[in-house]
């Protein structure tokens, strides 16, 4: 008999990335991405696309390198943050409990296989505009704000690990995540995993770290509505100056239409199209991409950028320094 599925987690709420020059990050995620400030706290600035219903889905914090600093999801009820508390408590990945930060309450923190970073909360603070930010369509969480690529919310996060299926197994067990896509090689080593806690085809992907180190950042990812707006974004990333590693272009995994540039911090963003595939069916069985599949490339036969499978945050000489 199948197990009932846990439904305990929302979706993913926001991600704290690391810059080491964070005035210059801010400019990109500001000017360039055309996200809105909602809160300051030390270090740390606070970001929302023009849609997130939350305060804010980013966290910029200035630090001696890049990275991630922490990743965050939203639980559906207080009854089911207390009921993922306990299943944590005893694991060994626990962290514990903090007060909150700017717009959430209480946050129950702890860390995957891989060391990576992550809290869990109920209590939010949804986004009240100003009078100058009011939409006129109230089912609309702020107005257009007609800067830069205009990002609509943040849509998935791509981490990187050593320990693929480690971790693929602790979303499971611990968090009730499912398992869509994925990544396995010739000799059965699990290179990539795509999991959602909603009806998206994933709300954040794993990828295997090519150098072995454990607790780094490949990409955070912002959803535009069309095709036409990556093609758009691509023009203002040009007149920007900002680099774009690879794309416009369709992934394979996941159909996503995608483009990829460096924040001046050196983590990589994304701008994907918001209309994601939906897995509607309760019996989802994964997608298992094989390693032949893989080498052919994107979904056009573009060769995948070798900077694609090198390049993450922070840099592995800075790791622990």
């Amino acid at each position: 008999m199948q197990n009932e599925p846990i439904m305990d987690v929302a979706h993913l709420a926001h991600l704290e990335i690391f810059s080491p020059v964070p005035d210059k990050s801010l400019s990109f995620f500001v000017d360039v991405l055309g996200m809105t400030v909602s809160g300051t706290k030390g270090d740390s600035v606070y970001l929302r696309g023009w849609d997130d219903y939350e305060r804010y889905s980013l966290k910029l914090t200035g630090s001696k390198t890049s990275g991630l600093g922490h990743a965050a999801f939203r639980a559906r009820s207080p009854q089911a943050l207390e009921r993922r508390v306990a299943a944590l408590k005893g694991s060994g990945f626990e962290v514990g409990w903090i007060d909150g930060d700017i717009g959430h309450g209480p946050a129950y923190q702890f860390r995957d296989p891989d060391g990576h970073l992550l809290e869990l909360y109920y209590e939010t603070e949804w986004f009240k505009p100003s009078p100058e930010q009011t939409p006129s369509l109230k089912n609309q969480a702020q107005r257009f704000p007609a800067r830069g690529v205009n990002v609509r919310r943040l849509d998935h996060f791509n981490g990187l690990a050593a320990d693929i299926k480690a971790n693929r197994l602790f979303f499971e067990k611990y968090l009730g995540a499912r398992t869509t896509e994925q990544i396995v090689l010739d000799d059965g080593t699990e290179a990539g995993m795509w999991l959602t806690f909603t009806n998206k085809s994933y709300d954040f992907a794993y990828t295997r770290d090519h150098t072995g180190t454990k607790g780094r950042f490949h990409h955070v990812t912002y959803a535009l509505d069309s095709r036409e707006e990556i093609l758009r974004a691509a023009d203002i990333f040009l007149e920007n100056g900002v680099y774009i590693e690879t794309g416009p272009h369709k992934h394979a995994v996941q159909q996503t239409f995608f483009l990829y540039v460096y924040e001046p911090g050196g983590n990589r963003v994304e701008v994907a199209n918001a209309g994601a595939r939906l897995v509607l069916a309760p019996d989802w069985k994964p997608i298992v991409w094989t390693e032949a599949e893989r080498k052919k490339g994107q979904a056009w036969g573009l060769k995948t950028i070798e900077s694609f499978h090198t390049h993450g945050t922070p840099p592995v000489e800075a790791k622990h320094s």
